[in-house]
């Protein structure tokens, strides 16, 4: 149970466009804080599961959920189903109020951020990308990092609604950037745990007591986030829990793509990417990042 506390702010009424493992919790979040929540998700049970635990609306479509909202925030899974709850006769777009901020939790790519940013500006709506960091753990305890890209009048309205659910909600550039920050921040974790998961299965090798090991270094340069809260379970070979092996293919997938755009340089992540395909040819898919030590044993 969270034991998330909420800044005192005048309630908006918010919609909800996804209520996966991400989404359920974040929505919570807003209802808890005090909005005015209304949920969809392509599953209706999940909807009015939803609804009975935290007291919000359920509705039909993402057009019928955004009518009248402030904010109509969403989180599914790809640049396609971002699309189709954004656009067409029953998406979300057509059923926002003049002003109103649609900002999008997935992550998906800087050029569908961009697109819909301009679909709305000609709808007189404003669009933010907003991907997160943090994982379901974070979601559910509300301490996610937002990362956003967008107009900073928009931002600067939405910020204080986003923190229901995160510890930091940063505006880090123009429509696109949210996005190219998480592609950053993938980049990161996936040349990290394979460099945490070579060091782990060579200590093992080497006949250490690895966790020991991990507490020792753990206090110096080496630390991180992901060896403070993966390094135990790798060593212990648990990985049925946390950020899917399959989702993080989809994010470098991303990465490559924009890489092949820009130019950067990005051998180590390429290298990444093709040992989590491994994992997925071993049927690893639902497993958690860290389990990438996996291929070393």
């Amino acid at each position: 149970m969270s034991t998330k506390t909420y800044d005192a702010i005048a309630p908006r009424s918010a919609a909800f466009l996804g209520l996966g493992v991400m989404g359920h919790p974040m929505a919570g979040h807003l209802a808890r804080a005090g909005h005015r929540t209304t949920v969809y998700n392509r599953t209706a049970a999940k909807a009015q599961a939803w609804s009975a635990e935290y007291g919000g609306a359920a509705a039909s479509t993402p057009r019928e959920a955004a009518r009248d909202a402030d904010l109509v925030c969403a989180c599914v899974g790809n640049d396609a189903d971002l699309r189709a709850v954004a656009l067409g006769e029953q998406g979300a777009f057509a059923g926002m109020k003049p002003g109103a901020v649609f900002v999008d939790h997935t992550t998906a790519s800087a050029e569908v951020a961009r697109e819909l940013y301009a679909a709305a500006r000609e709808r007189g709506l404003h669009f933010i990308d907003a991907p997160v960091s943090g994982g379901q753990a974070g979601a559910v305890n509300g301490v996610l990092t937002v990362m956003c890209g967008g107009d900073a009048g928009p931002f600067d309205a939405v910020r204080p609604v986003l923190m229901a659910y995160a510890k930091a909600v940063t505006r880090v550039g123009a429509s696109g950037a949210g996005q190219l920050a998480k592609m950053v921040n993938q980049t990161a974790i996936a040349g990290l745990l394979q460099g945490l998961s070579e060091a782990i299965a060579f200590g093992q090798k080497a006949g250490l007591d690895m966790k020991q090991v991990l507490e020792v270094i753990g206090k110096g340069a080496a630390q991180s986030w992901q060896m403070d809260n993966r390094g135990a379970t790798m060593v212990d070979d648990k990985f049925d829990f946390g950020f899917a092996v399959d989702w993080m293919r989809k994010d470098l997938g991303l990465v490559l793509d924009e890489a092949r755009r820009n130019g950067a340089r990005v051998p180590v992540t390429a290298l990444v990417d093709q040992f989590y395909a491994d994992l997925q040819a071993q049927g690893a898919n639902r497993l958690d990042t860290s389990s990438l030590i996996r291929r070393l044993r």
